[in-house]
């Protein structure tokens, strides 16, 4: 994807600004292209045409609470670092007052602050989201501020989905941060203390296939993880199609299927009718919720969803914020790490 988007001019809003902070040591695997930790900053600040929640409008793009990529502040700001088409690059944001304030640095910089608008939703519609059941009507009144999010990049979360595939979310946090950690270069800015940059297409194609197995990542994933960088390019356009478009696209490649495409344009696209279908526990909570069904499978959920079409990955939201979920009634996933084996 580098080189693929033309260079932005500046912002007229936005300023530069010194940040300081001690260097951070990089890995053996990234210390020859690591970006200083002392680096100059760009900012902008954007307010937003409505109510906006940071935790709900960036909150699905945290892969656990050890994420390497995402932190919340006690301030209450949010930092990430993303992987841009020029770079790495940490972006923090903040509401005050109804704004946001973003400062980013790195050599993504530019390009996370050109499209923060969007990361914050201005591209989403939430006017076209009618309530049909009194639950999604009474969690939509409570949460005003859920838009979602368009990342405009599909690597970043299409492997963390692939390795969310089949295992519980506990072992695919741990792999994610594990290899981030491992492989990833130190966040460029005063960012919050073992931020790493997720590694370029390069790199994860050069993980050792031990430093996998050591990750808790079986075979199946790894291999689906390396056919989908050795494609990265074709990969990322689909963050400028049409969501059922991008789908199609990240389903060429063998062994992502329809749960693992919506996870990620869900993000990536901010697609408001990206359904998660093939999902252990989605069905059961959406039966459960519209209808008193806890044993619903995904052609029930798909039927209970039918009147928000075009809406029906935010009317699951909505349905995951109302807290009505069934009483769990058999033991935890046990978590296996082949690691150990």
């Amino acid at each position: 994807m580098a080189g693929r988007f033309a260079p932005k001019p500046a912002h007229p809003d936005r300023t530069a600004v010194r940040a300081a902070g001690p260097p951070r040591a990089a890995t053996a695997a990234t210390a020859a292209t690591a970006v200083p930790r002392q680096a100059t900053a760009e900012s902008r600040r954007w307010t937003p045409p409505g109510p906006v929640d940071l935790g709900l409008v960036l909150g699905p793009l945290r892969r656990g609470p050890g994420d390497p990529t995402f932190r919340t502040a006690s301030d209450g700001s949010l930092w990430r670092v993303s992987r841009t088409p020029e770079g790495p690059g940490t972006l923090r944001v903040a509401l005050r007052s109804g704004t946001a304030e973003a400062q980013a640095w790195g050599p993504g910089a530019g390009w996370l602050l050109d499209r923060l608008p969007a990361l914050l939703g201005d591209a989403d519609d939430p006017a076209a989201f009618a309530p049909r059941h009194r639950l999604v009507a009474a969690t939509h009144r409570r949460r005003p501020g859920l838009r979602l999010a368009r990342t405009g990049l599909v690597l970043e979360s299409l492997i963390p989905s692939i390795l969310e595939q089949k295992v519980t979310t506990d072992e695919a946090y741990r792999a994610w941060r594990l290899l981030v950690r491992a492989y990833g270069e130190p966040a460029p800015g005063p960012a919050p203390d073992r931020m790493h940059a997720m590694p370029d297409a390069r790199t994860w194609r050069m993980i050792p296939s031990w430093e996998w197995h050591r990750a808790g990542v079986d075979n199946k994933r790894a291999s689906t993880i390396l056919r989908a960088v050795r494609v990265a390019s074709r990969l990322e356009e689909a963050a400028t199609m049409e969501p059922q478009q991008a789908q199609e696209r990240l389903e060429l490649v063998p062994g992502i299927g329809p749960w693992t495409s919506a996870e990620t344009v869900q993000r990536s696209n901010g697609a408001p009718d990206a359904v998660t279908v093939g999902d252990l526990h989605l069905p059961g909570i959406v039966g459960y919720a519209l209808a008193g069904e806890r044993d619903s499978d995904d052609a029930r959920m798909l039927e209970l969803l039918e009147p928000y079409r075009g809406q029906r990955h935010r009317a699951a939201r909505y349905i995951l914020l109302s807290g009505r979920t069934p009483s769990r009634r058999t033991p935890k996933m046990p978590r296996v790490d082949i690691g150990k084996l």
